[in-house]
């Protein structure tokens, strides 16, 4: 049963089109269910726009299963990241409709068709990269993003950017993806009047110290406008490009 915040279910009861006992149950796991390893945030859409997402890394598969499930009986979309094959497993037995991208590492179970949301565009310095670009890129489609994915366009070869650059200006955000130096964000940032989220990533040799100097590289920029998350977290990328996307869309419902 799909939960409802306490407004809506007394306004359910008051009508008559919720009985008195399921309201009661819908009472006892707000705003969570506890299920004695994990407490799910089922209003976590509510506060934030987007349901609660599960981090498989350090949980067990069935631990990661058994929050699924919780999730999708709530009528709410399941996103996993970083999931392995035998996380994927385990969902996939409790939640048949469960997709595994690989190379994102994450597990996608839709229970209805997210909001859309428009364009975004994601690319990377190169093809190491995209690992990292594909959670970015499938967080944020999960969310209901349309994702342009431009991969293995670094300065080493900068014409393959500007090759690009309409994809990039009609995006609402740009994520862009770059391990060794991590120039590419502070290249994009001077090139469209978007928001750019950079990514570093770990990719590299000795002296990138494990995505160190690609964080500390776009960090210091010079490009306006560009915005800096941690080392390999495409996740946290994509959700808030899908959060920018989200206001973008939002104005444009009340101006038309």
């Amino acid at each position: 049963m799909m939960h409802m915040d306490i407004q809506a279910i007394l306004e359910a009861v008051h009508t008559g089109s919720l009985p008195v006992d399921q309201a009661l149950e819908q009472l006892k796991t707000l705003p969570y269910d506890d299920l004695g390893f994990a407490r799910v945030d089922h209003h976590r859409a509510l506060r934030q726009g987007f349901p609660e997402v599960i981090f498989c890394a350090g949980k067990t598969p069935e631990q990661a299963a058994q929050i699924a499930l919780n999730l999708a009986q709530d009528g709410q979309n399941v996103l996993a990241t970083r999931a392995d094959a035998a996380h994927y497993a385990v969902i996939h037995a409790l939640l048949p409709g469960a997709v595994y991208n690989k190379t994102a590492r994450i597990v996608t179970c839709l229970r209805e068709t997210p909001r859309p949301l428009g364009p975004i565009a994601v690319c990377t310095g190169g093809t190491a990269d995209i690992p990292v670009a594909e959670e970015a890129a499938v967080t944020a489609e999960t969310f209901g993003c349309t994702v342009s994915r431009l991969y293995d366009v670094g300065v080493a070869g900068i014409h393959r950017l500007f090759d690009q650059l309409d994809v990039l200006r009609q995006a609402n955000a740009v994520i862009a993806v770059a391990g060794m130096e991590g120039a590419l964000a502070g290249v994009v940032g001077g090139l469209v009047d978007r928001p750019v989220i950079a990514v570093p990533t770990s990719v590299g040799y000795g002296a990138n110290f494990g995505g160190l100097s690609a964080l500390l590289t776009m960090l210091n920029t010079c490009s306006a406008g560009v915005g800096v998350v941690n080392i390999d977290n495409g996740f946290g990328a994509g959700y808030l490009a899908a959060q920018i996307n989200r206001l973008a869309a939002d104005k444009q419902e009340e101006t038309s």
